[in-house]
C-alpha cells in the first residue's frame, strides 16, 4: 500500500498542475494542425536522404561536438569531484550545471562567433558540473574495504588509484556513456542557434516545409543513438577522441578585442557604464524585474508543474509497454521501440516540430517535455517491473497493473520524477528560445537587442530558480524517504 505522505504529495502536485492550466496558454492556433501533422509523419515515412550535400558533415560534426564536449566535460569533472566535498566547489558545480548548454552558447557566441569552441565549451562546461557531482557520489558509496587491504605506508594516490578507481570503475564507465548519448543529443541542438549540427539543417527543412528532409534527418540521428552500443566501444574511443577536434570546422577567428569587451562593458549593467549610480541601477533591475522576469518566472514555473505531472501520467501510462507482465514478446519490442524514439529525441527539437505544426503556445512545450521525460522514466520503471515476480494467481489486466504492480514501483517512480524535476525546468526555460514566455524568451530577446547586461540577469535567475528546484527536489525525496537515484 501507498503511504499518507506519498499520496498527500502526489495530489498535492497534480493539483498545482491542475490550477496551472487554467492560467497556462494552452490552445492550437494553427488553421490545419492535424492536415501539417499528417504532412509531418508522411515525410518521415518518405525520408529523403540525398536532398542536403552538408547532411553527412553535419551528422560527423554533430558527433565531434559531442565527444570534444564530454570528453572535456568528464575530465574536468572528474577533477572537480576529487574536491567536491567542499562547499564553494558544490556552490560552482551546481551554478555551471544550471544554466543550460543553449544559455551557454548563447553568451560564447557573443564573443567567439561561429567558432567550434563555443560549441564545445557550451557542452563541456555544464557537463563538468553535472559529471563533478555523480563521479564524487559514485567515488564517496565506493567500498572501502579494499583500501584497508593495501600494505602500510601506501600513498593516498596510490590508493586511490589502486583501491577506490577499480571498484568504481563499472559504475564511471556506464554513466560516462549515458552522459555521451545525452552529449549527442546536446549537440544536435546547438544548430538551432547557428552551429553547423543536425539542428541546423533541420530547422532549415522545417522553415521550407520540405518534411521528407526533416524526416530523413530525425531518422539518421535516431540510427546514430539507438547504434551507440556497436560502434561506441572502448577500445576505439581514443581514435574517436583523436578523431573528432579535426571535424568540428573551423568558423571564423575570434577577435579576442570582443572578449574582452564583453566581460568589461556588454554585461556590465547600463546605468553603471552610464555612470548613474545605485539609484539609476536599483530603477534599471526594478523595470527588469517588472518587465522580464516576474513574467518569466512565474510562466517557467506554470509550464514546469504543468509537465511534470504530465510526465508522471505519461509514465505510468507507458512502463506496461515494456513490462513482461503485460502482452507478449512483439508488444514489447513495439514498446521498447516508441520509447527509444521518445527519450531519444531532445524535447527542444520536439517543441520545435510541434511549434511549427500547432502554433506558439505552451501546449507543443508540454507535449515535448513530457514525450521525451515520460519515455525514459518509462523505461526505467518498466524495467523494475520486469525484476518482480508474481505469485501465480496474481490477477490480471487492469487489475494487475493497479493493485499489483503500480503500488510495487510507485516509489521509485516519485524518486525518479523529482529527480527530472529541475531538469524539466532546465528545459522549460530554454523553450523560450522558440516563443515561449518562459525566462529564455527575455534572454533571447535581449541578446538580439543588444542588451547582454539584462541578458546575463535573467540568465543568473534562471540559474537560481533551477538550483532552487533541485534543492527542494532532494528535500521532498528525503523526507518522503524515497530511494536513492541511480548515476545511470
Amino acid at each position: 500500500m501507498l503511504s499518507y505522505p506519498t499520496v498527500r504529495a502526489s495530489l498535492l502536485f497534480l493539483a498545482i498542475a491542475v490550477a496551472g492550466l487554467f492560467v497556462a496558454d494552452i490552445a492550437i492556433t494553427t488553421a490545419n494542425p492535424w492536415r501539417d501533422l499528417g504532412q509531418f509523419f508522411i515525410g518521415v515515412a518518405t525520408p529523403n536522404f540525398f536532398s542536403t550535400e552538408g547532411l553527412l558533415t553535419a551528422l560527423l560534426r554533430t558527433v565531434a561536438f559531442g565527444f570534444v564536449g564530454v570528453a572535456l566535460g568528464s575530465f574536468f569533472g572528474f577533477l572537480l569531484a576529487l574536491v567536491y566535498r567542499f562547499l564553494p566547489v558544490r556552490i560552482f558545480c551546481a551554478f555551471i550545471r544550471a544554466i543550460h548548454e543553449l544559455f551557454w552558447a548563447l553568451i560564447f557566441l557573443q564573443f567567439f562567433g561561429f567558432h567550434p569552441l563555443t560549441g564545445v565549451l557550451a557542452i563541456a562546461i555544464p557537463y563538468a558540473g553535472i559529471f563533478a557531482k555523480v563521479y564524487s557520489e559514485i567515488l564517496e558509496e565506493s567500498d572501502p574495504e579494499p583500501s584497508r587491504l593495501l600494505p602500510p605506508g601506501t600513498s593516498a594516490v596510490a590508493a586511490f588509484l589502486y583501491a577506490r578507481i577499480p571498484d568504481c570503475w563499472v559504475q564511471i564507465r556506464t554513466y560516462t556513456a549515458y552522459r555521451l548519448e545525452c552529449g549527442l543529443r546536446s549537440s544536435a541542438i546547438l544548430g538551432f542557434v547557428g552551429l553547423p549540427t543536425l539542428g541546423f539543417y533541420l530547422e532549415s527543412s522545417f522553415s521550407q516545409g520540405m518534411y521528407s528532409d526533416a524526416g530523413a534527418m530525425l531518422i539518421l540521428f535516431y540510427v546514430l543513438i539507438a547504434t551507440m552500443p556497436i560502434w561506441v566501444r572502448p577500445k576505439l574511443l581514443p581514435a574517436y577522441l583523436l578523431a573528432a577536434p579535426f571535424f568540428l570546422g573551423e568558423g571564423f577567428p575570434i577577435v579576442w578585442g570582443n572578449v574582452q569587451r564583453f566581460f568589461t562593458e556588454d554585461i556590465v549593467p547600463f546605468p553603471i557604464r552610464n555612470g548613474e549610480g545605485l539609484t539609476g541601477l536599483s530603477s534599471w533591475l526594478g523595470d527588469l524585474m517588472i518587465t522580464e522576469a516576474l513574467p518569466g518566472i512565474w510562466n517557467t514555473i506554470v509550464l514546469t508543474q504543468i509537465a511534470l505531472v504530465a510526465t508522471g501520467l505519461l509514465s505510468l501510462l507507458a512502463f506496461p509497454l515494456i513490462s513482461k507482465h503485460f502482452g507478449g514478446p512483439v508488444r514489447r519490442t513495439s514498446g521498447h521501440v516508441l520509447l527509444v524514439i521518445a527519450r531519444s529525441t531532445p524535447e527542444y527539437i520536439l517543441a520545435y516540430i510541434l511549434l511549427q505544426l500547432w502554433g506558439p503556445s505552451m501546449l507543443p512545450a508540454v507535449v515535448a517535455l513530457a514525450l521525451h521525460n515520460g519515455g525514459i522514466i518509462g523505461h526505467l520503471i518498466g524495467r523494475q517491473t520486469n525484476t518482480i515476480e508474481l505469485r501465480p494467481d496474481a490477477p490480471t489486466g487492469f487489475t494487475r497493473y493497479s493493485w499489483e504492480l503500480v503500488p510495487r514501483v510507485y516509489r521509485s517512480f516519485l524518486a525518479f520524477l523529482f529527480y527530472r524535476w529541475e531538469i524539466i525546468m532546465r528545459e522549460t526555460a530554454i523553450l523560450g528560445i522558440l516563443g515561449i514566455y518562459t525566462l529564455g524568451f527575455y534572454v533571447d530577446s535581449a541578446i538580439q537587442n543588444i542588451q547582454f547586461d539584462r541578458a546575463m540577469i535573467l540568465i543568473l535567475i534562471t540559474a537560481s530558480l533551477n538550483i532552487g528546484v533541485d534543492v527542494l527536489g532532494r528535500t521532498i525525496r528525503r523526507k518522503l524517504a524515497l530511494q536513492t537515484m541511480p548515476t545511470c
